[in-house]
């Protein structure tokens, strides 16, 4: 079964807590802290899958989440990072965000492998708050946690050149005969229901053809299967206008071209702007006054050819190997670099909420918030030093906060005292 759009649930690891504990050893005296730090989380991983066509492995499996680090222990000891999680996908696979449909990964090569989700940073054990004033720090920090992402994925089937026409023009017959790949050939509509890919050798060249199918009047809007399959044209760097030239379907050869291409402008600008070859097909069955009429139609360089016999087709490929060698390479989609969790440790932000609150977002206290328990009273010492040292108590004073204002940062609440 071909499957060319899924969503699903991933999650990296979070990281594990830092511990609270004290060396203690026969005839040592006041051994110290010596709390170990928590281990990092497992990061989401994504790669190809060269032995993979189809997301068909997604149907079902929609929750992924990578391992937790393990908490740290006495002695100094860290605890165990959490293991990747490495989800396979086919060559072409588009990994979106399914609430803002920004574009985080394009799986486009064949040995792609991208870090999406980066597991959450371990926690600092106690010895590492010990100071010359603060000797048996009795507080730790927990392991960052992450959340939870829902994905899209689509898969863009990768090729040079890509096939489309009307249904029963040609064009699986086509692929057949110029390369080893076999798809379904019959004489009924929607014969092809998935793209057909094949790898085509010519004059000591090769590259890879794709067969679209589906595609009919209203296919940008819905119509028979072309929606599904449209966006599997966007990669290719040539289209092949395959028309059946001999009218055998009782439909106008022009009429055919043109709705076609209005079907392609309707879905983005991008696919109209293609270059084209338009491949006049069935020529065997075809009268002279059809192919000549349609040429004149189209105004453009036509190549009359018969799939079923090969006529014409060596010139086909002379001609597309030709215009490849003009057009740039594919190259991936361009996708915007994420900002981590804590990369930028030192930033923050103030703001006041509709309801008169003072927010502190960024970086800063982000991390602060999620790696220091609150409940503790030694802990949030720590954590009022740390907005003091920072300049986030500074700059709630230039933002105009009084005696007893709520202060919010993170899922939390404070009420300020000066």
């Amino acid at each position: 079964m071909f499957l060319d759009i899924a969503t699903i649930f991933v999650k990296a690891g979070n990281g594990g807590d830092g511990a609270v504990s004290f060396h203690t050893e026969k005839y040592v005296a006041k051994g110290g802290p010596d709390g170990g730090d928590g281990g990092k989380g497992g990061d989401i991983v994504f790669v190809a899958d060269s032995n993979s066509s189809t997301l068909i492995d997604f149907r079902f499996a929609k929750h992924f989440r990578a391992q937790n680090g393990e908490n740290g222990s006495g002695k100094n000891c860290t605890g165990r990072s959490g293991s990747d999680l490495v989800i396979k996908v086919p060559r072409g696979t588009v990994v979106k965000d399914k609430k803002t449909g920004e574009v985080l990964a394009d799986i486009f090569y064949d040995d792609s492998r991208v870090v999406l989700f980066k597991g959450g940073r371990g926690g600092k054990g106690n010895s590492h708050f010990a100071t010359a004033r603060r000797k048996a720090p009795r507080f730790s920090q927990t392991g960052e946690k992450t959340e939870e992402v829902e994905l899209t994925l689509e898969l863009k089937t990768i090729a040079d050149v890509g096939l489309v026409g009307f249904p029963n023009v040609g064009k699986s017959t086509l692929l057949s005969v110029v390369s080893a790949a076999r798809p379904k050939i019959a004489d009924y509509h929607f014969t092809t229901l998935v793209p057909n890919l094949g790898v085509v050798s010519y004059g000591g060249e090769g590259f890879v053809m794709a067969d679209i199918p589906g595609l009919i009047e209203g296919a940008s809007k819905g119509a028979g299967l072309g929606i599904r399959f449209l966006r599997h044209i966007e990669r290719v760097r040539l289209i092949v206008h395959v028309v059946d030239v001999s009218g055998s379907e009782d439909r106008d050869p022009y009429d055919d071209y043109v709705k076609i291409n209005a079907e392609l402008a309707d879905y983005s600008d991008k696919l109209a702007g293609l270059p084209q070859i338009i491949c006049a097909n069935k020529c065997d069955i075809a009268s002279g006054e059809q192919i000549t009429e349609f040429e004149s139609k189209v105004k453009a360089k036509v190549f009359p050819i018969s799939a079923a016999t090969r006529q014409g087709v060596d010139e086909l490929l002379a001609e597309i190997t030709a215009r490849l060698h003009e057009l740039p390479k594919q190259q991936p989609i361009e996708v915007t670099a994420r900002q981590e969790l804590g990369d930028d440790p030192t930033a923050f932000r103030v703001d006041i909420a509709d309801d008169g609150a003072f927010e502190v977002t960024g970086g800063l206290v982000d991390k602060l918030a999620r790696t220091t328990v609150l409940s503790d009273y030694e802990s949030f010492n720590y954590f009022q030093k740390r907005l003091r040292d920072s300049g986030v108590i500074d700059a709630l004073r230039a933002a105009g906060i009084e005696e007893g204002d709520i202060v919010r940062i993170s899922d939390c609440e404070f009420e300020f005292e000066d």
